[in-house]
């Protein structure tokens, strides 16, 4: 999945503009950019998975429940870049933080693979699965539908921890970095065997992240 001789070292996005505000920009325009940026994405990043759970239903009722669905990824969108800016912030005032952060995000990396074995992944991947919507009656009114599609846009935000912490930490504007993370969200959820397409994408991170903590040191 991850092409280790082309993996920039992490850190650098970290005092990228996707951080901080453009000249003559505040906080706020900020936020909403990189909020407004983050939702596009994840649209694109995560429709692959999430029509096959909808297709059956109602189009007006498929469209709120996806609504609902991505308001979750929006929220934490929200959350990612107040992270992420007061870090930047931290990183520009404490040199030591920052020398530390290629060592971190490594640790970032390998600890999200880890994740990707766990039981708390297990269980939220299967309630994200199509699988998971066979048999379930389409909902009835349109408070079903949004209550529906903010409860799997919880599961799947929580079944996608460790793989978004992956983007964030390769780079959140890195292309290909994009690109892999929805290969690997889309066929953990769409493969007949997503629980192991789940451990191997992990197996990948795993040595990827101790790669990435290898060269880390090296650089020191």
């Amino acid at each position: 999945m991850w092409d280790m001789g082309e993996i920039p070292m992490p850190g650098g996005w970290l005092l990228s503009m996707a951080w901080m505000p453009m000249c003559g920009q505040s906080w706020y325009g900020a936020a909403a950019a990189f909020v407004g940026m983050w939702a596009g994405m994840m649209v694109a990043m995560m429709l692959p998975s999430l029509v096959p759970m909808l297709w059956r239903w109602r189009p007006a009722l498929a469209a709120l429940a996806g609504v609902g669905y991505f308001l979750v990824w929006t929220a934490l969108g929200l959350a990612v870049f107040a992270a992420g800016a007061a870090f930047a912030q931290a990183a520009l005032q404490v040199p030591a933080l920052a020398r530390a952060v290629p060592m971190s995000l490594a640790l970032v990396v390998l600890l999200a693979g880890a994740f990707q074995f766990t039981a708390w992944k297990a269980h939220h991947l299967a309630r994200c699965r199509p699988a998971s919507a066979r048999g379930l009656a389409p909902p009835a009114h349109a408070g079903a539908a949004w209550r529906y599609g903010v409860r799997l846009g919880l599961h799947c935000s929580f079944a996608c921890a460790g793989l978004t912490a992956i983007l964030v930490a390769i780079g959140v504007m890195d292309l290909r970095a994009m690109v892999m993370v929805a290969a690997a969200i889309t066929a953990e959820r769409l493969a007949p065997a997503g629980q192991r397409v789940a451990w191997a994408v992990g197996a990948v991170s795993i040595v990827t992240g101790v790669y990435l903590m290898a060269r880390a040191a090296w650089l020191l």
